[in-house]
């Protein structure tokens, strides 16, 4: 259940003090209460949202934001956010640098995230991702023509798919080279024209004192560990969302420079960037 891009230079562990665990049982207790509460609420939600509008979602992805936000408070982590807001059809891409990503982007506006499909077998994880609306797909080539399909459908419902195009999480002090397969869906003769996406630029401040890539999750790390880490941090750091202008897909010539413009302007906010 972790991620897989790795680093020669792993960050070095510390020990929960004694008041580092109290922060721990004071803020866990009550994120529990909140994320589950909220997910058993929305699976009865769920049951009557359903039969009446199919795939459309108009009250569940309102609750999926508030529990989002509710979290970040419970953990006294604040999100700072600027850029235009997405007005238009189609879906937006981010860089990826921790788990702490979902509660983030889903706080700042509705939107349903493309994961790879072993994610929907993690526990915990996988069962708030299905709840939520998550798009499981098959990163290959050959899935190419089933992921139009499923994007199309949860477009014309005005879905707002939200996927990380370099494919895994890291250390957050770095944007890894955006896959150019993963938008060939997009270029499909019936959504190419209607199909917009808006880069955004996450960007993890560290507590003061802490190492620069307090907040990242990546390698062999285990998400159990690294929840307990940021909940017995004492005073945390902060999340910043940078949102682009969005860029429709017809206005490049194939999936390969749509994908490094946008890697390109997701960089261009990331000061602290590595290549």
């Amino acid at each position: 259940m972790s991620p897989t891009w790795d680093s020669e230079d792993p960050i070095a562990e510390t020990r929960i003090s004694a008041a580092g665990w109290l922060r721990v049982v004071l803020r866990g207790a009550p994120l529990a209460v909140v994320v589950f509460g909220g997910l058993v609420l929305m699976l009865l939600l769920r049951l009557l949202e359903r039969p009446l509008y199919g795939v459309d979602r108009p009250v569940t992805p309102y609750l999926t934001q508030a529990v989002c936000r509710s979290a970040l408070a419970l953990m006294r982590l604040p999100l700072l956010t600027r850029g235009p807001r997405m007005k238009v059809p189609g879906a937006v891409v981010a860089n990826h640098g921790s788990w702490l990503d979902i509660f983030a982007l889903n706080a700042r506006k509705n939107v349903y995230f493309v994961s790879k499909s072993e994610v929907a077998s993690w526990p915990g994880i996988g069962w708030l991702a299905r709840a939520t609306g998550t798009v499981f797909i098959q990163r290959t080539p050959r899935d190419v023509k089933n992921q139009i399909a499923v994007f199309e459908e949860r477009l014309q419902h005005g879905h707002r798919l939200l996927f990380f195009p370099e494919g895994t999480s890291t250390d957050t002090l770095r944007v890894l080279p955006f896959k150019p397969t993963l938008f060939a869906p997009f270029f499909s003769d019936r959504i190419i024209h209607d199909m917009h996406i808006q880069p955004v630029t996450v960007i993890y401040h560290a507590p003061e004192g802490t190492d620069p890539r307090f907040y990242g999750w990546w390698g062999d790390m285990g998400f159990g560990p690294h929840l307990l880490k940021v909940l017995a941090q004492r005073r945390q750091g902060h999340i910043e969302l940078v949102y682009h202008e969005p860029m429709r897909v017809d206005a490049f010539p194939n999936r390969k420079t749509l994908a490094s413009h946008l890697e390109a302007q997701v960089r261009s906010a990331h000061s602290t960037a590595i290549d």
